[in-house]
């Protein structure tokens, strides 16, 4: 977001030529997170709302109109500093059902939300990794105190890419359920428990009711 220089415009002869009293800012604009959080929401209702990409039951498709989310809140969107583990092991992560996918700890990201300093495991797939469209993805899996009143009491999922340096931007608004939320024949990936937030993220997707 560039920021007008105020006092350039109402004392032109006070600001000298090649000096900046107001630096341009790195910040995203609070309507431009606000709009790809929309985007977001936009287009995870449209893929559920598609017979070919639903992960719901066919008795539940005829009348859905769309997932029901908290209201988007820039606050949750947090820079954290990312801690790669290179050396780390792979592992079969369980899953609500028998198969395990296999994964391997990528790092560790650190920020600070709902004002106390907090970590979550980041995840690589080396399932998916095989895949050209998926070299870059990383899985995050978190659960937080909101987990069986507001939201699904199993946790949700956000999906990341690989930055360039060390600073990973989270945005918890584009927090989602499990498929297996909506519909048991889906196997979906257990939260570590070491991926629990002591925190109410109020943010994303709510509980889906089936009544």
């Amino acid at each position: 977001m560039k920021y007008v220089s105020l006092f350039c415009l109402l004392f032109l002869f006070s600001c000298g030529q090649g000096k900046r009293y107001h630096e341009e800012s790195t910040e995203t604009p609070k309507s431009a997170l606000i709009a790809d959080i929309l985007k977001f929401q936009e287009e995870l209702d449209a893929s559920f709302k598609d017979p070919e990409e639903s992960p719901l039951p066919d008795k539940y498709k005829k009348d859905f109109e769309g997932l029901d989310y908290f209201e988007p809140d820039t606050t949750y969107v947090v820079k954290a500093k990312l801690v790669r583990t290179p050396d780390a092991e792979p592992f079969f992560m369980p899953t609500t059902t028998d198969r395990k996918t296999h994964e391997v700890l990528y790092g560790i990201a650190h920020f600070t939300l709902n004002g106390e300093e907090r970590q979550l495991e980041i995840y690589q797939s080396l399932d998916l990794i095989q895949q050209e469209q998926y070299k870059d993805y990383l899985f995050l899996p978190f659960n937080d105190a909101t987990n069986g009143e507001e939201t699904y009491g199993g946790g949700r999922y956000i999906d990341l890419s690989i930055p360039d340096g060390d600073t990973l931007v989270i945005d918890f608004n584009k927090a989602y359920n499990p498929y297996c939320t909506y519909n048991k024949k889906y196997s979906c990936p257990l939260v570590p428990r070491q991926n629990y937030l002591r925190t109410k993220v109020r943010a994303g997707v709510k509980d889906f009711h089936k009544d």
